[in-house]
């Protein structure tokens, strides 16, 4: 008897990449497989709280949206790299994922260990801001609205959400998404390596980012830097070959008409 083997790898890179968003960023209480499924393949767009009901999140995205001012058409990706940047070199914390919004926002997405309460994970943010991407606007009290999280359809515009590789981020800068749902298995690979922040290194991080702390500008010494920010994961757009060569890496075989714009 023949079997759709192309149906079984579909299948198999769905679950590998619905467990890699439980391992980064969903809560216990999740939407199951099959809703989340049906999410990722544009069926249905869920708004998804990273929040639990007794306040406490091991994820949060921070939105960078346009901010319409004429001569500033990356304005929202230089502030997000900005932003990625001080997260590994000044605060010694792992890479976060990068996401393009199917409403042309980019999203920088940390993930916890453990679980940390909302107010603590607000505050960290906003001193994040506060110190390295200031002009971005930001509503704290919505950082934990339930978020349409990547990939899936903007049922607004018609147009997909995606993790991207953040050397490809600048490209996106005119785009509202992408016009075709990006393949799951280009997804988990984007995901799978990411580290989580620990505990210790979160309350670390909190306690250098608060105002009794040194700031970045006042000559105090930085931690020496992650491997993956030596390698200037967002100091520099990767090439197209630079991209193939990680996708390839990670036993990838790219289709860029899921990810490259038009």
């Amino acid at each position: 008897m023949c079997q759709n083997t192309g149906l079984i790898d579909i299948d198999t890179y769905m679950d590998k990449l619905i467990s890699e968003l439980r391992r980064l960023y969903l809560p216990a209480d999740a939407p199951p497989p099959e809703a989340l499924a049906r999410h990722l393949r544009g069926e249905e767009t869920l708004a998804i709280p990273l929040a639990t009901g007794e306040g406490m999140a091991r994820a949060v995205v921070i939105p960078f949206r346009k901010s319409g001012k004429h001569g500033e058409p990356e304005a929202h990706w230089t502030r997000l790299c900005a932003a990625a940047n001080a997260l590994q070199q000044e605060l010694d914390l792992p890479a976060p994922a990068v996401s393009i919004g199917g409403d042309g926002a980019y999203g920088l997405w940390l993930s916890l260990e453990q679980p940390a309460p909302v107010a603590q994970l607000a505050e960290f943010v906003t001193l994040l801001r506060a110190a390295w991407f200031p002009e971005a606007e930001l509503d704290a009290g919505r950082l934990f609205d339930p978020v349409e999280l990547p990939p899936c359809l903007h049922r607004a515009s018609g147009k997909w959400a995606a993790f991207i590789h953040p050397g490809m981020g600048a490209s996106f800068a005119d785009e509202a998404g992408l016009d075709m749902a990006p393949p799951p298995a280009g997804q988990a690979a984007f995901l799978e390596g990411l580290e989580r922040i620990g505990p210790a290194q979160f309350l670390q991080a909190l306690a250098r980012l608060r105002p009794s702390a040194p700031s970045p500008s006042a000559g105090a010494p930085a931690p020496a830097p992650r491997a993956a920010a030596a390698e200037g994961l967002l100091l520099k757009d990767a090439t197209l070959e630079d991209i193939v060569a990680h996708l390839h890496a990670l036993n990838i075989e790219p289709t860029f008409r899921h990810i490259l714009p038009r």
